[in-house]
């Protein structure tokens, strides 16, 4: 049984003012849950609607009904399993290898899959500007399927970044010169832009290269998705480690 103030304080976390008021997030499904265990994040409360789930899942959960769990869920078709975490602070940005940062990226679902991305290709930072989505958004979190626990992830004024930064700015444009034909450094700072507008032009005069991912075909399809052209590019970044 959960309380109906508790309830609603879950959903409140649906917003992005409440989750920074209360410095917590909510993720659902049982593999995203399972992983935020294993992390160093820090779990407020498991909620599941199975009774048995509890010593399944190894970790103290309150058992609640389906009717409750659909009321706390942001999902359409909810899951038996929902799960609090304390928001964790960013790690200090120690630059070792590639960095990913992301120019006004607006929607969830690819913020998820480029952080799902550098989780795979093992890009350990990943620089959001300010008014990319918020990466604790539930559409964020159910598309990274637990990836957010292995990726630093930090806000913050990108153009102060970038001007800081010693190591050379790959910035991803239509017009850029072909990546395959470009011989990637050990290091860097692969730069993606916003979904409609492409790279600012405050950022674009920061690119110290800019890099495109040449087009076959008759296509007319005017660009690639932001997350699609994020993995080409990585994947290409690290073909030159091997």
């Amino acid at each position: 049984m959960v309380g109906k103030s508790q309830i609603k304080l879950i959903k409140s976390l649906q917003q992005k003012k409440y989750r920074n008021q209360h410095k917590l997030f909510v993720v659902e499904g049982e593999k995203t849950v399972r992983e935020l265990l294993l992390s160093k994040i820090e779990v407020s409360r498991i909620f599941t609607s199975e009774e048995n789930f509890g010593k399944k899942l190894g970790h103290i959960c309150d058992l609640v009904s389906i009717s409750e769990m659909k009321q706390m869920s942001s999902l359409k078709n909810s899951s038996s399993v929902l799960g609090v975490f304390h928001i964790p602070k960013s790690e200090k940005l120690e630059i070792k290898d590639w960095t990913v940062g992301l120019d006004d990226i607006r929607d969830p679902g690819n913020l998820g899959t480029i952080i799902r991305l550098c989780d795979w290709f093992g890009i350990k930072n990943l620089v959001c500007s300010i008014t990319t989505v918020d990466c604790y958004n539930p559409k964020v979190l159910q598309a990274t399927m637990g990836s957010i626990s292995r990726v630093n992830i930090v806000y913050m004024n990108l153009k102060l970044f970038l001007e800081e930064t010693e190591l050379p700015i790959y910035g991803a444009f239509m017009d850029g010169k072909v990546v395959y034909k470009e011989k990637i450094p050990e290091k860097g700072v692969l730069v993606m832009g916003n979904e409609a507008n492409g790279v600012s032009k405050e950022i674009e005069a920061l690119c110290t290269n800019k890099i495109s991912i040449p087009q076959f075909g008759d296509s007319t399809t005017e660009s690639l998705n932001v997350a699609t052209a994020t993995s080409i590019l990585l994947n290409e970044i690290r073909r030159f480690s091997f």
